[in-house]
C-alpha cells in the first residue's frame, strides 16, 4: 500500500483526477475535481491537498484536505473530504491511513484541527473525530460536522 501526495508527486495528477471523478463527481461536476487538483499543484499556500491510496500501482482509495466542503460553516477549515476506500479493501483501517496523512499536511500548514462533515455515525469516532454540529448545504441538506485537534 502507497499513500501519494499529488502535490509530493505531480506526475499523478492526471491518474488522481480520474480516479476522484469516478468515484465522487457527476457530470455537472467533474471540472471540480480537475480544477482544484490542477490548481492545487501552482499554489505555495497550505491547502488544497489531494491524496491517492495505491495497491500495487491500482489506486484503491482517496482523500483531499480543502478550504471548504460546500458546507455553511466557513468560518471552519481545513476539511478533509472525498475519503473513499474501495470495498474489497474495506476493514484494514486503510481509511485511516489517509486520515493520518491529511493530519500530518493539516499540521504542517500550521492548522490545529481538521474537520470533516459526514451522514456516517461511528466510523470517524474511532479516529478522535468529535462531533460539533450540523451544517447546511447549498444543494438543501445538512451535514453532520466533526473536529479532531492536531
Amino acid at each position: 500500500m502507497k499513500i501519494i501526495s499529488v502535490r509530493e508527486s505531480p506526475e499523478y495528477k492526471d491518474k488522481a483526477i480520474q480516479y476522484i471523478q469516478e468515484i465522487w463527481a457527476s457530470e455537472a461536476s467533474m471540472m471540480v475535481y480537475q480544477d482544484c487538483i490542477e490548481k492545487s499543484l501552482e499554489t505555495e499556500k497550505p491547502l488544497p491537498h489531494w491524496y491517492l491510496l495505491e495497491d500495487q500501482g491500482e489506486p484503491i482509495g482517496c482523500a483531499g484536505l480543502i478550504t471548504n466542503d460546500f458546507i455553511s460553516r466557513m468560518d471552519l477549515y481545513p476539511w478533509l473530504c472525498a475519503l473513499y476506500i474501495e470495498k474489497a479493501y474495506r476493514g484494514q483501517a486503510l481509511g485511516f491511513k489517509l486520515i493520518d496523512k491529511a493530519k500530518e499536511d493539516a499540521r504542517a500548514g500550521g492548522f490545529s484541527h481538521l474537520y470533516l462533515s459526514t451522514d456516517h455515525n461511528g466510523y470517524y469516532e474511532k479516529h478522535d473525530f468529535e462531533f460539533i454540529g450540523t451544517g447546511y448545504h447549498p444543494w438543501g441538506e445538512s451535514s453532520r460536522i466533526y473536529a479532531t485537534e492536531l
